[in-house]
């Protein structure tokens, strides 16, 4: 038998409150059909169709999924089910977190809820790898990518590093049964690489291989398919990371140290070779603009000249944080603290400082410091859910 809560139950929940003022009425105008098990789901609220609650449910933050599972069996049924979130993308309810994992703990993932300023953090990504570092991250059709990499796990006694430098198993999490599992491995192994998302596929580019070779190969992956297709590779590689970034529909690949700039457009047209001078330094993405922190200073990249932004001075003695774009926001998340003459010491940060660029003069703040994880930033993306 099913567990039922009534109606009035529904409407005086604390944690449904965003939604007690949805009669059926309002649903009746717009409702659509939701395909959803019978055997399942059936009678999550007494007196209202399962289709009509669905919807309520679609407008609950995510952050607050976790307590609406103790309600009932059909509940949580409800709150793992691909009609929840397909719902969640019909009544335009769903949000943008960012996703960070740092050096420490091993392996551990959390997502930043900006709306709600709050961590979530997500079950240990299952690799055999210790300290999977180096790695492509990404997201793209609702789902968490972690890509390549290899180990950054040292003996502490003997200094020996982890043998494996490179790999090509590839890990999804999928945020509707808060799952990792394993995905298609890449046809080629590789680490310190570029890794973006183009038309909802994911495009890996150059890097270096298991015998620490840089390489120039490009391949692309489909979500829907599970499947590696190689594509043109780069025209030109170099003994350093790359890294890439998508602006205006364009994946542009960085080697670190170098000017020239390697942007592919098209996926059966290849690559092509810019010199465009940019400024070297950590970079984000805001509102298809790009923006680079160099010499403790942010500027707004043009395509051929940079503009000062604002000061990010505090930042000069802080390494290994990520650079993020978010709305109208850059995010500063975690990183070390390198010594100075007057203090020798380290101190590991989980801060998260935020440049709001939306104003005539833009404005830091501080907000919930990562509860989990700290230390260098290893991988940093969005998600929408």
């Amino acid at each position: 038998m099913h567990e039922r809560i009534s109606s009035c139950d529904f409407k005086a929940s604390s944690s449904l409150a965003t939604d007690r003022d949805c009669s059926t009425n309002h649903f009746n105008r717009e409702i659509i059909e939701i395909q959803i098990s019978d055997t399942v789901m059936s009678g999550l609220v007494e007196g209202l169709p399962d289709a009509v609650v669905i919807r309520c449910l679609a407008r609950v933050p995510f952050y607050i999924h976790p307590k609406l599972e103790l309600v009932s069996r059909s509940w949580r049924a409800a709150i793992h089910s691909t009609e929840l979130f397909n719902a969640r993308q019909e009544v335009e309810s769903t949000e943008e977190f960012i996703c960070v994992c740092a050096y420490d703990p091993d392996n551990l993932w959390q997502l930043y809820d900006p709306r709600h300023d709050l961590w979530i953090t997500l079950p240990v990504l299952p690799s055999n790898i210790r300290h999977l570092a180096h790695f492509g991250v990404v997201s793209t059709a609702g789902k968490l990518f972690v890509l390549g990499g290899g180990s950054d796990a040292m003996d502490p006694l003997t200094g020996d590093e982890d043998g494996s430098f490179a790999t090509d198993e590839v890990w999804s999490y999928d945020p509707v049964n808060r799952k990792w599992q394993p995905r298609a491995s890449m046809i080629v192994p590789r680490a310190m690489f570029a890794c973006c998302v183009l038309d909802g596929k994911i495009v890996v580019a150059g890097g270096f291989t298991n015998c620490r070779k840089s390489i120039s190969k490009t391949e692309v992956y489909d979500p829907e398919k599970d499947l590696w297709v190689s594509i043109p590779d780069l025209h030109r590689t170099h003994n350093s990371a790359c890294t890439g970034i998508v602006i205006r529909g364009k994946i542009h690949v960085l080697h670190k140290g170098l000017s020239t700039v390697q942007v592919l457009d098209n996926i059966k047209q290849g690559w092509t070779v810019y010199d465009y001078g940019w400024l070297q330094g950590p970079m984000a993405v805001v509102k298809g603009k790009l923006y680079i922190m160099s010499h403790g200073q942010i500027y707004k990249q043009e395509t051929e000249s940079s503009k000062l932004v604002v000061s990010a001075s505090e930042f000069r003695r802080k390494i290994g944080f990520a650079m993020i774009g978010l709305g109208d926001d850059i995010y500063i998340i975690g990183g070390v603290i390198g010594p100075d003459r007057l203090n020798w010491d380290i101190k590991v940060t989980s801060d998260v400082d935020v440049l709001t660029l939306g104003n005539e003069r833009p404005v830091w703040r501080l907000m919930s410091p990562m509860t989990r994880c700290g230390g260098t930033v290893l991988g940093c993306t969005q998600l929408r859910i």
